[in-house]
């Protein structure tokens, strides 16, 4: 079955270009981005895992740890990293899941549970339903999935933008408006009554008595 938002994240233990991890246990207390691949030597992924190497401090900044996934043997993404250095000028400096057993992909709905055969003999079009994003919070709850055609690589700066949103929304009561960025005013939750809002808040904008518009709060 697909996961949807508010999901627990399933757990499972696997093989990694770090060595063999069980999943919550490495997640800890962290924020997690988890993103998937058909599999390795695949052009547009080559990019993706470049630039999400660059954004590494990004994302330290923000206590989210990353992890890859690809539907090969931890042998196969390990020779990849020196495509992905060497092409994109940075090498991945975060784990890569070896979903050779089609496991995770099963788990998290990327691929039917009739899966199975030797993952060599399988294209990036057999795979092609493996890309995926998953934005997961330290309560291991699934908060963001985007799911990408092969074609169109991803949008990272997408996913950052979001997390600053899921990050600043659980901790106060409001939500972002379209097209939103760090540091721009926000709304009130509609949950908040005027009274209570008016303690935690003070003044704000109403275009509408259900648009309450205020400064981000810090």
């Amino acid at each position: 079955m697909a996961l949807s938002i508010n999901d627990t994240a399933p757990d499972f233990e696997a093989d990694t270009t770090e060595g063999r991890i069980k999943f919550h246990d490495w997640m800890g207390d962290s924020w997690t981005v988890l993103f998937s691949h058909p599999k390795a030597f695949t052009p547009v992924c080559t990019t993706e895992l470049g630039y999400m190497a660059k954004l590494g401090p990004e994302f330290e900044k923000r206590n989210v740890k990353v992890i890859g996934l690809s539907v090969d043997k931890a042998s196969e993404s390990q020779a990849w990293a020196n495509d992905i250095e060497e092409t994109q000028g940075a090498r991945p400096n975060y784990p890569i899941i070896a979903d050779a057993d089609f496991n995770v992909s099963k788990l998290y709905g990327m691929l039917p549970a009739s899966t199975s055969g030797d993952p060599a003999f399988r294209t990036p079009a057999d795979n092609q339903t493996v890309r995926n994003v998953f934005v997961i919070g330290p309560d291991k709850k699934v908060k963001l999935i985007l799911a990408y055609p092969m074609s169109t690589g991803r949008n990272f700066d997408e996913v950052l933008r979001v997390i600053d949103s899921l990050q600043l929304t659980a901790k106060y009561r409001v939500s972002t408006p379209v097209n939103w960025k760090n540091g721009e005013d926000v709304i009130i939750s509609g949950t908040v009554p005027n009274d209570e809002a008016k303690e935690i808040f003070g003044d704000w904008k109403e275009p509408k008595p259900y648009i309450r518009i205020v400064p981000q709060p810090s």
